[in-house]
């Protein structure tokens, strides 16, 4: 590819292509699709290789969007059993590991809508470790009066600002309930 002057360096660019690749191991050619993927400001291309028995009737950035959204579904169960402990059967009766599975999931569900209806854009795609730590694990006290309830968090909380920011956003959302 030729390079002048007038390149659009502030933009990013994507090229998709594919070949036929056999190995000496394979008994038979496989399809190989490729993403060549430049970001914003950089020089060279990243590549992305994916080997496919999918027909070459399919265009190769649907092949990629098609294995995009496997990879992030699985990446919803891994989150699911690493954070939620979703898998977890440590009891020799199916009604205890079934009721642990369904507090499991309604934990994680209860996450998911925190996270969909009440972060910024940017924090959206946090995981739950993150999540934990930023909103959960939080030094403060809870005190009473007569007429209202105040939570008092630890003036040292790194991350106070977001948290009163997911916690007016959950107010705002109790409004319309």
């Amino acid at each position: 590819m030729f390079y002048d002057n007038h390149h659009p360096w502030d933009e990013k660019e994507v090229y998709y292509n594919s070949v036929s690749y056999q190995a000496a191991s394979w008994s038979k050619p496989r399809w190989v699709c490729i993403r060549s993927t430049r970001e914003v400001g950089e020089l060279l291309f990243n590549h992305s290789f994916i080997v496919t028995n999918f027909s070459e009737n399919i265009s190769v950035k649907r092949v990629f969007e098609t294995y995009n959204k496997r990879g992030t579904m699985e990446n919803f169960i891994k989150e699911a059993k690493n954070s939620f402990f979703f898998d977890k059967t440590d009891s020799p009766r199916f009604i205890e590991n079934e009721a642990h599975m369904m507090i499991s999931l309604l934990a994680y569900n209860l996450v998911n809508f925190l996270r969909t209806l009440c972060f910024d854009p940017k924090s959206k795609g946090l995981q739950v470790d993150t999540i934990r730590l930023r909103l959960f694990k939080v030094a403060g006290k809870l005190v009473s009066t007569a007429r209202q309830m105040y939570l008092k968090l630890s003036s040292s909380h790194v991350y106070q600002r977001e948290f009163y920011a997911v916690f007016r956003q959950i107010q705002r959302i109790r409004q319309y309930i």
